[in-house]
């Protein structure tokens, strides 16, 4: 019992101690997101975590930071169709951006995780990406000279442990927020969209609905809200027979198999190669994809089975302008002022 209270007398002392850290997001993304009570932002905390994210020593050979996989540079992206991990091994997937995971409840292409908390340290242990084992990792941080000090400004004690690393990982991600682009400039009144600009805003989210003469690129069925992702999980017909079953390994639910997660198109301009194995190089190849080369797999969404712009049309059928007005807009996400605060 008495080490009970003491605990609690010391969690009391850190939290009036520790340095809450203001992180301001942004109206127009809404308030649906959530940050764990037993991990509230400080500046300390978030310091530690940017610390580590860019630190070698996470790795068994220190060649491998999670920065390795995320350069700020390119969006928290890699510019390979699939990361590289510790001894040039190539993992499975496309490392996807980590702006504005703070609005995100799955985490993964395939899902398989709730929380940035857990999520931070699959990399850490994939014996393709960084392979350490906790106990491992623990030791490495805790031998260091500057750490222990870095982690009792964070947590009150001198004292690593798995579950802290984690948290101070996870404090950083969620600062990661991007909500500058000229797309954002426009939805808070700052800049008033041109003509085209216009024109390609309402093309996006736009389902099409020809018999009405409605015309849409049907981007927004899955990419909406502000955030341009909904969270949720597709198969966009990139394959016939998916060979990476995607969310269908996690639940073990056929109907699932090749869906995977809908990612944020923030910064897209940025992040090339496309898809969860980084099939497509350029923007225009997706456009292309999306336009004419969808493959009837067996979960194929039905959001994009069934949109085209012609009646009773078997693709989606936008013409070359349409197309140019899509990638206007995706270059409007483009927020090179969240790219210059963290570059290194």
């Amino acid at each position: 019992m008495l080490n009970v209270i003491c605990f609690l007398l010391l969690s009391f002392v850190w939290i009036v101690m520790a340095e809450p850290y203001a992180l301001n997001p942004p109206l127009h993304f809404g308030r649906m997101y959530e940050i764990p009570p037993k991990n509230p932002l400080t500046k300390e905390g978030v310091a530690l975590g940017e610390a580590l994210f860019y630190d070698t020593r996470l790795s068994a050979d220190n060649t491998i930071s999670c920065a390795t996989c995320h350069k700020p540079e390119l969006a928290f992206t890699d510019g390979l169709p699939v990361s590289i991990g510790i001894r040039g091994q190539a993992s499975e997937r496309n490392a996807p951006s980590l702006a504005n995971l703070l609005w995100q409840k799955h985490f993964f292409w395939d899902g398989r995780v709730r929380t940035l908390e857990e999520q931070v340290l699959h990399p850490i242990k994939s014996k393709i990406e960084m392979d350490m084992t906790l106990p491992a990792l623990v030791g490495k941080l805790q031998a260091t000279e500057q750490y222990p000090d870095l982690f009792k400004k964070a947590f009150g004690s001198r004292k690593i442990t798995p579950e802290n690393t984690a948290k101070a990982l996870a404090q950083f991600v969620r600062t990661l927020i991007s909500a500058d682009a000229r797309y954002d400039k426009i939805v808070k009144g700052e800049a008033l969209p041109t003509p085209r600009e216009q024109q390609a805003i309402q093309l996006f989210f736009t389902h099409p609905i020809p018999e009405q003469g409605l015309r849409g690129a049907n981007c927004g069925d899955c990419h909406g809200s502000h955030l341009t992702t909904l969270g949720t999980f597709h198969d966009n017909g990139l394959d016939a027979l998916p060979t990476d079953k995607g969310l269908g390994a996690i639940t073990g639910k056929a109907t699932d198999v090749g869906k995977m997660k809908t990612p944020s198109l923030r910064n897209i301009a940025l992040t090339a190669p496309y898809m969860h194995d980084g099939r497509f190089k350029t923007l225009r190849e997706v456009l292309d994809h999306y336009n004419e080369h969808i493959k009837p797999s067996p979960n194929l969404d039905p959001l994009i089975q069934q949109a085209s712009n012609e009646v009773q049309g078997t693709s989606l059928k936008l013409t070359e302008a349409e197309k140019e007005d899509i990638l206007l807009f995706l270059e409007m996400l483009t927020d090179t002022s969240f790219v210059q605060k963290h570059k290194k």
